[in-house]
């Protein structure tokens, strides 16, 4: 993982914290083994209250551990990871127990008890990683990802949260930042001496490396667009009148008897969620209320949270009955919920059930409406395919690392200061070097070179006790 020093010298005077901290680094229940995690500038002290030998660094010691009085709690392994080469940087002790929540209670409340007077408390959640980034160890990016691994929903979301923690997607940003810095360079130096009369886009292949800069941040959101899409998903609300299929089109997709379908028209009164999984990207499908009029009060609330659920979606599946194809939409489905979705921005799908009923073949046709049937399956893998190309979705082989909205963000403002760089070179170089300056800025957020205090702890506080 390396140290990344320069990561942190602009930080606001933040600095790791002396005293050392203590939390199980396992979750909570019954498993065969549990462990509580130490963490502080030196721990010798600590070891030498809760053993009567010395821990000899990275070896596993066996033998008892004992509460306050020396009564024994349990046996277990006991190892110490002497700074700066652990994962806080810091000295860590781990203390390997039987993973009983009782035993883990009792372990955690002696090695408490142990460093009385010695400053030891209990970590706050993400107080190791951020210990972590804080020394040097991992950046930023490599630090959300650590949580972002232990978050993953599938196996491809493990291996792209893998490359980001092992700093592929740093190391990209940092290449794009050390171009960036040396096109920095260059305009600032005519600007610190301007006796020399030099025209910084005059001189050599300045433009040529600023287009080539815009190009690799151009290409890296693209990427990053991958990974935040596996790592956030998207949300598909199912919206239509009652009785096209909503429900069984949500236990189609599930492979499982999620709603409850009948022939009775109303019957489902509520939004019901279920997430999936396409390709590795996590889908939530919402089935709501039919869309339609009714002076039944309960249903009234169904159909208003249906069009709540519209506002929010990413992408709005209109389901229609593939026996009535030329339906007029506004008719079939309630204008303001038609109006909502295209307020909010979401994309739009439109899908026509039942073609074991109606006699048309499954799939796209020429008007890119797609024609499925939910209880035989027909159409489903074209369905399936025109969800993911509307949330941007290109294949594992473009998601090399998980990203986070964050770093959209951030490469997105980069970009712009990019774009806007040459043309303030119009009204003055200042201009100019000010854009650019505000480019590496954005790229530096992604790793931790600036960034926020309060940013970093809202990013840490995220994280499970003990991490």
């Amino acid at each position: 993982m390396g140290d990344h020093p320069q990561d942190r010298e602009v930080l606001s005077g933040e600095s790791p914290g002396d005293d050392p901290i203590v939390a199980p680094a396992t979750a909570p229940g019954r498993g065969a083994i549990g462990v509580i995690r130490v963490s502080g500038c030196d721990l010798s002290p600590l070891v030498s209250r809760l053993f009567d030998f010395p821990l000899i660094a990275r070896h596993a010691h066996f033998g008892p551990f004992r509460d306050a009085a020396g009564e024994v709690i349990d046996q277990g392994l006991a190892i110490r990871f002497p700074a700066p080469n652990s994962y806080t940087g810091e000295d860590v002790l781990e203390l390997q127990c039987h993973g009983g929540p009782v035993v883990m209670q009792l372990l955690l409340r002696a090695v408490l008890e142990a460093g009385k007077g010695l400053g030891l408390r209990l970590a706050r959640a993400g107080e190791f990683t951020e210990r972590a980034f804080l020394n040097g160890k991992l950046d930023l990016a490599q630090a959300e990802a650590v949580a972002d691994l232990i978050d993953a929903g599938s196996a491809q979301a493990a291996r792209m949260a893998g490359r980001a923690l092992v700093g592929e997607f740093s190391d990209r940003v940092r290449k794009i930042a050390d171009a960036l810095v040396e096109v920095r360079m260059f305009v600032e130096a005519c600007l610190d001496f301007p006796e020399e009369d030099i025209d910084p886009l005059t001189q050599g292949d300045l433009a040529a490396r600023l287009d080539s800069v815009r190009s690799d941040v151009a290409a890296l959101l693209a990427t990053a667009r991958q990974g935040a899409l596996l790592r956030e998903g998207m949300t598909v609300v199912i919206a239509g009148e009652p009785n096209v299929g909503k429900s069984s089109l949500l236990n189609a997709l599930a492979s499982a008897e999620v709603a409850i379908v009948t022939d009775l028209p109303g019957t489902t009164r509520d939004r019901l969620a279920q997430t999936v999984q396409i390709e590795g990207v996590p889908v939530e499908i919402i089935d709501t209320a039919g869309l339609r009029l009714t002076d039944d009060p309960v249903e009234r609330i169904g159909i208003d949270r249906a069009r709540g659920g519209i506002a929010t979606a990413d992408v709005v599946l209109w389901l229609a009955d593939a026996r009535e194809p030329d339906r007029d939409e506004a008719g079939a489905i309630a204008s303001e919920a038609i109006r909502t979705a295209r307020e909010s921005g979401a994309a739009e799908l439109r899908v026509l059930n039942k073609v074991d009923l109606s006699g048309h073949a499954p799939g796209t046709d020429e008007s890119g409406r797609i024609w499925i049937s939910a209880q035989t399956g027909a159409g489903l893998e074209a369905l399936r395919g025109r969800l993911l190309a509307l949330a941007g979705w290109q294949g594992a082989a473009e998601a090399q690392f998980i990203a986070r909205e964050r770093h959209l963000q951030a490469l997105r403002t980069c970009g712009e200061r990019l774009d806007a760089a040459l043309p303030a070179a119009a009204d003055g170089f200042e201009l100019m070097a000010e854009e650019l300056r505000l480019a590496h800025r954005a790229l530096g957020s992604i790793t931790g070179e600036f960034t926020a205090d309060d940013l970093l702890g809202e990013i840490f506080s995220r994280f499970c006790i003990g991490k």
